[in-house]
């Protein structure tokens, strides 16, 4: 049994507001659909002002919210700005008053989507393509920073390569797919990064901090193979509300990937047995592929992975309060992000013969006094294993520790 309490941490524009109480907090990041891109996380939190102090952050301050873990380190959970403020009267004495403060805050993918571009761009990797778009948007260029801005006041721990970096995290590059290259079309910055992702499989996301990351088509096979996955027990989980959905909405077993950036270059695949049973299910998939062989690759891997239904996790929570949920369990769940592999056991043999192995797709925070839960959407490991490449598996990884039994066919992650 572990005894632990939460400690949060909240600061606005760098200053810590430690004098007021964080009464409730709900916090949401990642998708809730694999077969989209992730949206910027959203906060909404209340403090209560106890001693009337002077309110000095507004709209358009960053945010960043903190949780101790069982060592006492704080660890981010959110990056972003206000968007919605309001202070409300709660309670009224003879010596003062208490107020509640709210707070409505976003993540920085919600920049994106009201940044416009050309999206002029070269041939090149999706990763390298979606660099090249955020950077213009998010590390500021020499002309971009404020002319009062002094030497001796610029924080002196900071690299030349990462001063002005307004919210660009790590990129995967070059990435795993060769795309197209781009002509000057104007559109919002995150039409493009979207459509780029996709195109590479990949997914953008925040992190804790807030900063916009990608990651490509065997990021999470290698991190699979890596750092393995994180296990729990759902003895360990609140009961009420664990939930696995199957639905044939998902399934598809005709599937046309255009490339190329035109409609008139695609590659097709189906799949005869689940059309015998589930009837033609078709979908065309536009992407900026240059190359009819990842075209081709790809039609078969979302047939692989859609041509029968697979059960979603739709939904998991942990109290982090629990005492029977283990030091390293509980701070494996306060670093929660997109793509965190997990596997859940002794789950109802009804549910998924009892276990769910899979990929954090989105999360919530849920908090109010001495209470801290976490609730996780995961989707099924298929659809995310993509077959990882010799450069990418570990220079130290030796022959003999491979199953000798494995064929190179089923080959996709060496761990």
């Amino acid at each position: 049994m572990t005894l632990w309490n939460p400690v949060w941490k909240v600061e606005i524009d760098g200053v810590s507001y430690t004098n007021f109480v964080l009464a409730n907090l709900t916090f949401t990041s990642g998708r809730t659909n694999i077969y989209e891109q992730a949206q910027a996380g959203y906060v909404n939190l209340q403090l209560i002002n106890i001693d009337q102090t002077n309110i000095e952050f507004t709209i358009n301050n960053s945010v960043t919210i903190s949780l101790q873990d069982s060592t006492a380190t704080f660890v981010p959970i959110f990056g972003g700005t206000i968007v919605d403020l309001g202070i409300t009267i709660a309670d009224v004495g003879s010596v003062g008053y208490t107020q509640n403060v709210t707070i409505v805050a976003l993540g920085a993918l919600s920049r994106l989507p009201k940044a416009l571009t050309d999206g002029v761009l070269a041939k090149a990797y999706d990763g390298t393509q979606i660099y090249d778009v955020l950077t213009d948007l998010l590390l500021n260029n020499w002309s971009e920073v404020a002319p009062t801005v002094q030497w001796n006041t610029y924080d002196p721990t900071v690299t030349w390569a990462h001063a002005e970096n307004v919210g660009l995290g790590e990129i995967d590059r070059p990435g795993d797919y060769e795309l197209a290259a781009r002509t000057s079309n104007r559109t919002d910055v995150y039409s493009l990064v979207s459509a780029l992702a996709t195109s590479g499989l990949g997914y953008i996301y925040e992190d804790a901090t807030g900063a916009i990351s990608y990651a490509d088509s065997t990021h999470r096979s290698t991190y699979l193979a890596t750092y393995g996955y994180t296990d729990l027990t759902a003895n360990q989980a609140l009961a009420s509300g664990i939930a696995i959905q199957t639905r044939a909405g998902d399934v598809r077993n005709s599937v046309t990937v255009q490339y190329n950036a035109t409609s008139s270059a695609e590659k097709s695949d189906e799949d005869a047995t689940s059309i015998a049973i589930y009837g033609r299910l078709s979908q065309i998939i536009q992407t900026t592929l240059h190359n009819a062989a990842d075209a081709e690759s790809q039609a078969a891997f979302y047939l692989a992975l859609r041509a029968y239904p697979l059960a979603m996790m739709q939904s998991i929570t942990f109290e982090l309060t629990n005492p029977e949920l283990d030091d390293a369990d509980r701070n494996s769940m306060i670093n929660i992000f997109m793509g965190l592999p997990l596997r859940i056991s002794d789950l109802p043999l009804n549910m998924n013969a009892g276990s769910y192995a899979g990929f954090v797709e989105g999360w919530t925070f849920t908090a109010a006094y001495n209470q801290v839960q976490v609730t996780a959407l995961l989707s099924p490991l298929a659809f995310s294993i993509q077959a990882m490449k010799w450069e990418t598996v570990l220079p130290l990884e030796r022959w003999n520790t491979v199953s000798g039994t494995l064929e190179w066919q089923d080959a996709t992650i060496v761990a």
